[in-house]
């Protein structure tokens, strides 16, 4: 078998990823000709490889890309490293209409470290989050099949955790108000079982600020059950002087202001 009749097989029965092992035993050659063969349609871009020894296939519509897009093909990866994985940040408030500006990169959660993805125009980066496997995920459904995605309120958290990652509080804020819509104020204080207690607290206060304070109720019995600190609310930030907000125990040192 040709390579290319090997892809477009592969194309033809709905498989848009492949191993450098399943190519090599289909072709029936030897490693260093699969990696040369592959390699002549990478360059051709035909096929692209977001990852060592997994390679994608880029229909023309993809072409100017060079890549498959990002939800079309970490899902395999990440079943092929047996890395468990969900799209979140700004990727998954994407996927509920409340990233505000598309995200410059496809950004995914994981238990452990992993270098970020360059491939064609298609950029991912990866970061790590502690209790992974609790935190609750929704499935969503794409061309190559489906990927996991933090839920609304899973995401609300994440972004207050990971605020530096995503540009900072006031970005944060713009997100979680377009977010709020969506949040059950039980599911988000069952979520908040899964995060870390200040980032409750500074949640809470983001969500009062973006005038939803009824999605926080719940949330704020579990702080008011829990918290026994006063945190900043931009952590890192001089917070000694700052106006207390005792509801969140919160020293409120900076004056956020969302996006409209």
């Amino acid at each position: 078998m040709k390579v290319r009749d090997y892809i477009r097989d592969l194309a033809a029965s709905g498989r848009y990823s492949f191993g450098s092992g399943d190519a090599r035993a289909a072709l029936g050659v030897s490693a260093a000709a699969a990696k040369l063969a592959l390699q002549r349609l990478i360059h051709e871009g035909e096929i692209a490889s977001p990852g060592r020894g997994f390679y994608v296939i880029v229909p023309p519509e993809y072409r100017t890309l060079s890549c498959l897009p990002a939800d079309q093909f970490i899902p395999a990866l990440m079943q092929r490293a047996g890395a468990p994985y969900y799209a979140g940040l700004l990727t998954a408030a994407q996927y509920y209409g409340a990233a505000h500006h598309r995200p410059q990169e496809f950004q995914v959660m994981l238990d452990k470290a992993r270098r970020p993805i360059h491939c064609g125009q298609v950029r991912v980066a990866f970061f790590v989050r502690k209790r992974l496997r609790e935190v609750p995920l929704q499935s969503f459904n794409t061309l190559r099949g489906t990927i996991q995605v933090s839920t609304p309120e899973a995401t609300a958290f994440d972004l207050v955790g990971y605020e530096r990652q995503v540009g900072g509080l006031d970005q944060v804020a713009t997100v979680v108000a377009e977010l709020a819509e969506q949040i059950d104020p039980e599911k988000l204080a069952g979520a908040a079982q899964t995060t870390p207690l200040p980032w409750a607290q500074r949640l809470g206060y983001l969500l009062e600020q973006a005038g939803a304070a009824e999605k926080a109720v719940a949330l704020k019995r579990h702080v008011n059950n829990s918290a026994r600190k006063t945190v900043a609310l931009v952590p890192g930030a001089r917070a000694k002087d700052a106006p207390r907000n005792a509801e969140w125990r919160l020293r409120v040192n900076a004056d956020i202001e969302a996006e409209t």
